[in-house]
Parts: C-alpha cells; structure tokens; sequence
C-alpha cells in the first residue's frame, strides 16, 4: 500500500511537477490562518517532462534542486502528485466493523475485480469516507491505484533533490483542497454551489468541477500556453526561449497584440467553453455557479473578464495566497504573480494540516 491518501501531521513540502517548471511551496498555520514560509519557481529543460510523463530523472530532480536553494525551505520531507489520468478511482462498501489493516489485507485479495492493472506493476491506497447512506454497517471507501512506475520516477526526482516522498497525491485531489482557500474568496452564497476550475498550464488545459467543495469532473485537454509561445516564436523569427521571455516582459511588434494575442484568447475561451459543453453532456448539470482561472495562461490581461464576457459566467484568477500571511523571506509580489499556477503546490503542502 502506497501513500496516496494517507494523512501525515509533520510539515511537508508541495513539489509540483509541471511540463515546464517545478514548483515548491511550504506552509505554516496558526489558528485557522496559514503563512507562505518558502516557495520557488525553476524552469524545466524542454521534453524532460512530456504530458506529466517523467522522461529525465537528473533534469528534474536538478531543477527540484535548484528551486529548493532559491526557497531557503529547510523542509525535506515533501508532497507529490500524479497525473488524474494516470489514476484510477474506485468507490466501494466495506463492512464498517474492520479494521484499517483487516481493510487493507481485503483491498490486496480483491484488487484484481477493480484494477486492470497487473497487481504486482500497480501502486494502491484507500480511505475510508465515511458511513454508507445505503447500509450503516458499511463505510464507502475511496480507492486509488496508479501504474507504480508513475510514483516510483516521482519519489526518484525528490530523492536527486535530497527530498523525502512522504505523500503521493492525485493533482485533482490538491486541486480540490487548495480550492478551500478560494471558496473563501468567492463568498459563496450557497454551499450547494458548483464551482468550474479551468487550470491552463503550459501544454494541458485541465478542467475540475466541484460541487459542495468535492470534485465531481475532471478532464484533460491538450491546450495550453506553449502554443501562444510557439505562435511568436514562427511570426517573429525568435528562438523558443526568447519568445517565452517576450511574452512574459513585452517588446513584441505592434501587431502582437492583434495578430497574435487576440487570436489566442479567443483560443482559450473556446476551449473554456468547450470544456463546460463536455461536461454538461456526461452530467445532470446544464450551468456552473462560478469559474475559476488557474494554471500561468490565466495570467494573460483581462482574460477573466473575457471569459465572463463570452461565456456569461462569474469568472475570477486563482489566487490561493491572498488571505494568507507571508514570511519576510519570500517576495511577495513574486509570490502574486505565480499564484495562479500555485493552486497544486499549495493543495499539496495543505497536507501538512491533516
């Protein structure tokens, strides 16, 4: 059994590992209120992670590295996520008078009914949910298994970073609790509410609906910012890197804005919208309540209000920071500006309060 779900009270470290960067985040909380202690930002070498695939073991774990000594973090027992798509859930019944272990030994002998997986290439955990609403003998208990190769390239990347794996998460999970710092934003008026979270990273666009706060959809897309990057980089003669810095610092033509970043928006709202439309059609939901922006394309100027503009919908940009408090170590606009591509690396150092 694998540290999926299992809950730790010790301080851990978020890593999280994205197409093109790693991201580190450690956490304090006093009260109810939490405190950004250290965080970093390192860019990846390119194809050394390819659609949440670990191709480069020493790259990543360098940059986990060198994101490290940037964060001054004295944290070395870290929190890391795989990929939802790389997961299988499972909800299931089991008798509520066994125990954890007595579950565990039942889960090992009839994985095989749930997992399509050979047991032996397959890493497992489960948590208990709560009571059955059909029999109050029984507890619902959420499984989670994903190909071992997935968590063991993960815990050998924090390992060349001198960290500890102590968790393994699912993204979609991390997702769902960071969410907790924005709902508190968002004034939510209704506890019923369905939130849609659009995280539009580098290369994957990834669509998580809540309901009540718990996650009920999720879907991947292959969308996201490097196109915009690789738009300039063909109409302005530029290399890949130098066309990433341009759309981050400005200096591009006149005709950028027009030609090229226009387009893209309206690329992204398409894609936001077509995002929805795939969930309406596998759900009973024709409408969400509110759409949250994650992910660094999010940043792009005024694309929330565009969002809310063509799609009609309350939209606003992540930032799961903005109530809390931040050490003097950490610059604090730096922190802002990354905030809306944070949302995991914050889920996943919010496991240290479990």
């Amino acid at each position: 059994m694998l540290g999926f779900l299992n809950k730790k009270s010790k301080p851990v470290l978020g890593v999280d590992i994205s197409s093109t960067s790693v991201k580190l985040l450690e956490l304090s909380r006093s009260g109810n209120r939490f405190k950004v202690e250290a965080y970093g930002v390192e860019p990846l070498p390119e194809n050394s992670v390819v659609e949440k695939n670990i191709n480069d073991v020493d790259a990543v774990g360098e940059a986990i590295a060198k994101a490290l000594k940037k964060s001054r973090s004295s944290c070395k027992d870290s929190s890391v996520a795989v990929a939802g798509s790389a997961v299988i859930t499972k909800h299931i019944e089991m008798d509520a008078s066994l125990s954890e272990d007595e579950m565990e030994n039942q889960i090992s002998v009839e994985a095989d009914q749930y997992i399509p997986y050979p047991l032996d290439e397959v890493a497992i955990d489960f948590e208990v949910q709560g009571v059955s609403q059909r029999n109050s003998e029984m507890v619902d208990v959420l499984l989670a298994a994903c190909r071992r190769e997935n968590v063991e390239m993960r815990e050998a990347v924090l390992e060349h970073a001198g960290l500890v794996a102590k968790v393994v998460d699912v993204e979609a999970y991390a997702m769902e609790r960071a969410f907790e710092q924005i709902a508190k934003q968002l004034n939510l008026d209704d506890e019923h509410q369905t939130v849609a979270i659009v995280d539009i990273g580098a290369t994957m666009t990834t669509l998580s609906v809540l309901n009540e706060g718990k996650t009920i959809y999720t879907r991947e897309q292959l969308f996201g910012g490097r196109q915009l990057t690789e738009e300039i980089q063909r109409r302005y003669g530029l290399s890949f890197e130098d066309a990433g810095l341009a759309k981050k610092q400005g200096g591009l033509p006149d005709d950028y804005e027009s030609e090229v970043l226009i387009p893209f928006k309206d690329a992204v709202v398409q894609q936001v919208s077509r995002s929805l439309q795939f969930f309406y059609s596998s759900s009973q939901f024709n409408d969400v309540d509110y759409i949250v922006l994650a992910g660094g394309t999010s940043c792009l100027s005024d694309l929330d209000k565009l969002v809310q503009e063509k799609i009609g919908n309350s939209t606003t940009i992540a930032n799961p920071f903005a109530d809390m408090a931040v050490a003097s170590r950490v610059n604090a606009t730096a922190l802002s500006n990354d905030a809306p591509a944070m949302m995991i690396a914050c889920g996943l150092a919010m496991r240290s309060f479990d």
